[in-house]
């Protein structure tokens, strides 16, 4: 297990997986909007993060050494984007959250994250 560049970032990471892991989060938080004073979260936010802002799910083994600690880890996030690209390649990217929760795809989306989230917490 290697050390990370960039830790802060791998923590932004781990929550964007956490969020995309919790249906019941986000429900409350997307949907709901059910977040303290001046906190936001949606969908398209965590996409950012893990796309765009770390690209992450764009290049996993990339991110070894930045901010994912082995080929294990990047593995499961390889397994998150690929459940994220099916549905995205199945409805575009142009729906709501709730459409997107409520789409038959959502849950292989879940389970992934949720898989990806158990390898990030069990390597630090």
């Amino acid at each position: 297990m290697s050390e990370i560049r960039f830790p802060e970032m791998r923590h932004e990471i781990v929550r964007a997986v956490k969020a995309l892991a919790d249906p019941a989060y986000q429900w409350s938080a997307w949907i709901r909007r059910e977040l303290p004073p001046g906190k936001y979260d949606e969908f398209t936010h965590r996409i950012h993060i893990l796309y765009d802002d770390t690209q992450v799910l764009e290049d996993p083994d990339a991110a070894i050494g930045a901010y994912l600690r082995s080929q294990k880890e990047a593995k499961a996030m390889r397994c998150l984007a690929q459940a994220i690209d099916s549905l995205f390649d199945e409805l575009g990217t142009d729906l709501s959250d709730e459409e997107y929760l409520r789409a038959p795809g959502w849950a292989a989306i879940v389970d992934a994250a949720g898989a990806a989230l158990s390898t990030l917490r069990a390597n630090g």
